[in-house]
């Protein structure tokens, strides 16, 4: 099965699930199915407090950043996705999450999710893909899934308002 026909399966899982932690956790395991990746975090973006913070994060508590910190903040304020296959040599990366969590981070996908308006209102961080680094096929695959989920996820924000 083609990675396509894979979302188009997911979406109709999706369009099943009645609460917006189970459309969460759907949407992170499937980011991680699609690119083989370890760990996956929704970043919302908060733009009153002028921070980013997670809604969804394998093996973490909350993350709280700001809107201009690390490799994510990057990718909000750029409104573009980022691969970074070398964190730890990435002067945005930051370190200080890890060692909090006991995580090494080896590999960082990251990229926008944006609402009808075309601004950003969330990012999708994945970490460490197996056996291989993130390449530019991981990074179209997860940017045409943002651009699938974000009606959904736009709508999930709305009602929980």
């Amino acid at each position: 099965m083609n990675k396509f026909n894979q979302i188009a399966d997911f979406g109709k899982a999706l369009s099943r699930l009645d609460t917006s932690e189970n459309v969460l956790t759907l949407i992170g395991e499937e980011a991680k199915r699609l690119v083989n990746a370890d760990r996956c975090s929704l970043f919302i973006v908060d733009k009153e407090d002028d921070i980013l913070w997670t809604k969804l994060s394998d093996g973490m508590g909350r993350i709280v950043i700001g809107s201009d910190s690390g490799i994510v903040g990057d990718t909000y304020l750029k409104k573009e996705a980022q691969i970074v296959n070398t964190p730890y040599d990435d002067k945005r990366f930051l370190p200080n999450i890890d060692k909090k969590s006991g995580y090494s981070t080896k590999n960082v996908l990251t990229v926008p999710i944006f609402d009808s308006k075309h601004e950003v209102m969330g990012i999708i961080q994945l970490l460490n893909k197996s056996r291989s680094d993130f390449n530019t096929e991981d990074l179209e695959t997860i940017t045409f899934f943002a651009n699938y989920v974000s009606g959904s996820l736009e709508l999930i924000f709305m009602l929980e308002q």
